[in-house]
């Protein structure tokens, strides 16, 4: 029987799902929230979605959705109060794209950056490859103090959780490099309100539990 609301599986460190709670946050979207183990993963969560990654959500009809980007749009369809779907500069297409470029190229030397012995260009080789990402995205935030306008967008959100886990690979090397707009834009985001409640702490979900109600409150 569907749930009275959403049912979103998270795992907090995991910037996929971290993008898809900053997106429910800012559309104000309550959801019951079960945090797992990726190790012990629950089985309630495999038999919705057998691909065993996160985010993972139940809507109340019983729609399953199994991609962080599909959780945003969804969540932000229904309310958008924030505009994080009304980009100043291009379309949502661009601001899609740029997602795209994001997880299909820069996410791949990020992996290779932060685990260097499981890939033979790994190291130094993958932080100068993902550092081209960066410089465009110095670029784009030289026109406008977010991403895709002068408030933040999906993109910003979308973005974000990766380039903070680029930034941590080494930060006293991304704090020296000449991007003080990229900087800015990371520490203003993760200093932010919304990603405070977007990060709140909770304990893993146990099997016939209710989890918890989700987004904290402000």
């Amino acid at each position: 029987m569907p749930s009275a609301l959403p049912v979103l599986y998270s795992f907090r460190r995991c910037p996929y799902a971290m993008r898809a709670r900053l997106a429910l946050v800012a559309a104000g979207q309550r959801c019951e929230l079960r945090e797992v183990v990726l190790r012990n993963k629950p089985a309630e969560m495999l038999t919705a979605s057998p691909k065993g990654t996160v985010p993972v959500l139940l809507a109340e009809d019983g729609t399953v959705l199994e991609q962080s980007l599909d959780v945003m749009l969804w969540a932000l369809r229904r309310d958008d109060p924030l505009r994080w779907l009304q980009p100043a500069n291009g379309t949502l297409q661009d601001m899609l794209a740029l997602v795209a470029t994001c997880d299909d190229e820069f996410k791949p030397q990020l992996d290779r950056y932060k685990y260097p012995e499981r890939h033979a260009d790994g190291g130094e080789t993958a932080r100068e490859r993902g550092a081209a990402f960066l410089r465009d995205l110095e670029a784009r935030l030289a026109r406008s103090p977010q991403l895709a306008a002068s408030h933040a967008t999906l993109a910003d959100a979308a973005v974000m959780p990766f380039v903070r886990q680029f930034a941590m690979v080494d930060r006293a090397w991304f704090d020296s490099q000449p991007r003080p707009r990229l900087q800015a834009w990371l520490s203003g985001w993760t200093a932010s309100g919304i990603f405070e409640r977007a990060m709140h702490k909770y304990a893993p979900w146990k099997s016939g539990e209710t989890g918890v109600d989700f987004p904290p409150s402000p």
